[in-house]
């Protein structure tokens, strides 16, 4: 039985994978890799692990050679955009690709598709301007960042309301500037781009590590906007004055609970059982001194937890207080 549509098949309709050993129909693998594809997504992983799926396994699971070819277009965009090297032609329809090594002292790119030929500016990325310095791309005053969509002077009013509704919902990746979308309703703000892989804060626009919605950086995982610079600096402040008070308070709450409540919790647990356990097998006495004994062993343990959980929390707790915090409010 396929695991994806859970119909039966023969042996023969489960092709082997070099990625991982996990088995689902060939029709289902097809169906599956054409969706990833027509979403740009070429880092397919395998349907029920994160896996990378190997090229040649979706070229052999693909039966479309319009498929195919995608998937190496794709394929190879994300490593172009991921080369700082590489520069792409402004013609209109044609993103051809230039690599340029060491070209910033000679900055004249020419396109080498064959028809086109523009020539444009290594720095700049716009048309060759041999008797003047680069100009700044002109952006709209709502896209004022680097998110922004270009406008063309002769854009009507409707194109700049319209740029305006899209100014939070439409972003690049830092890393390739490749378009991201995403409805700014105070949803999850961590971003993954499909295209170079990178992961992105979606509010200040940096890559980020797994702490960086914990740093004192004014970005949270859920929100609309980032927190205002003075926002930010009395959170800190607080932090800093308040620390010792609410480490001292949680600690206070933590101690008694856990030093109470796992004996408490085990003693419920034995007692409670559940039906046809070895508890409906044992006489009165024998279940009570099967409690107490819980009881009295999880008193012994407890307090060991308890100072475990405690001496690794408070240093934490405060490296971060006095270490990170007060570190960004210097800078």
């Amino acid at each position: 039985e396929c695991p994806l549509c859970l119909l039966p098949q023969p042996p023969e309709a489960f092709p082997t994978l070099a990625s991982c050993a996990h088995h689902s129909c060939w029709p289902c693998l097809e169906q599956y890799l054409r969706i990833a594809i027509s979403e740009s997504r070429v880092q397919v992983a395998c349907p029920h692990c994160p896996a990378a799926l190997q090229p040649t396994d979706v070229h052999r699971l693909l039966a479309e050679p319009t498929l195919c070819d995608k998937y190496e277009e794709f394929l190879l965009r994300r490593l172009l955009v991921a080369d700082p090297s590489t520069r792409w032609c402004p013609a209109p329809d044609c993103s051809y690709a230039v690599i340029a090594y060491s070209c910033a002292d000679s900055p004249h790119l020419t396109c080498g598709r064959e028809g086109c030929g523009t020539e444009f500016c290594y720095h700049c990325w716009q048309p060759w301007h041999p008797n003047g310095p680069c100009e700044p791309v002109r952006l709209a005053p709502s896209l004022a960042n680097p998110a922004a969509q270009l406008l063309h002077p002769e854009d009507s009013a409707h194109g700049e309301t319209l740029a305006q509704a899209e100014s939070e919902d439409i972003k690049v990746c830092p890393r390739c500037s490749a378009f991201i979308m995403k409805i700014n309703d105070g949803s999850c703000n961590c971003m993954n781009c499909t295209v170079c892989g990178c992961l992105f804060c979606w509010l200040c626009l940096q890559e980020i590590s797994d702490v960086h919605f914990l740093s004192p950086s004014g970005c949270t995982f859920w929100g609309k906007r980032p927190w205002s610079r003075t926002r930010k600096t009395l959170w800190q402040l607080g932090m800093v004055l308040g620390a010792p008070m609410v480490i001292s308070l949680v600690a206070g709450i933590t101690v008694p609970i856990i030093t109470l409540g796992i004996p408490i919790y085990m003693g419920r647990k034995v007692l409670a059982g559940g039906p046809g356990s070895w508890r409906s097998s044992l006489l009165g006495c024998q279940q009570c001194l099967s409690v107490t004994s819980s009881v009295l062993l999880s008193l012994f343990v407890s307090p060991i937890i308890t100072a475990a959980t405690v001496g690794v929390g408070m240093p934490l707790m405060l490296t971060y207080v006095y270490g990170v915090v007060v570190l960004s409010l210097c800078r």
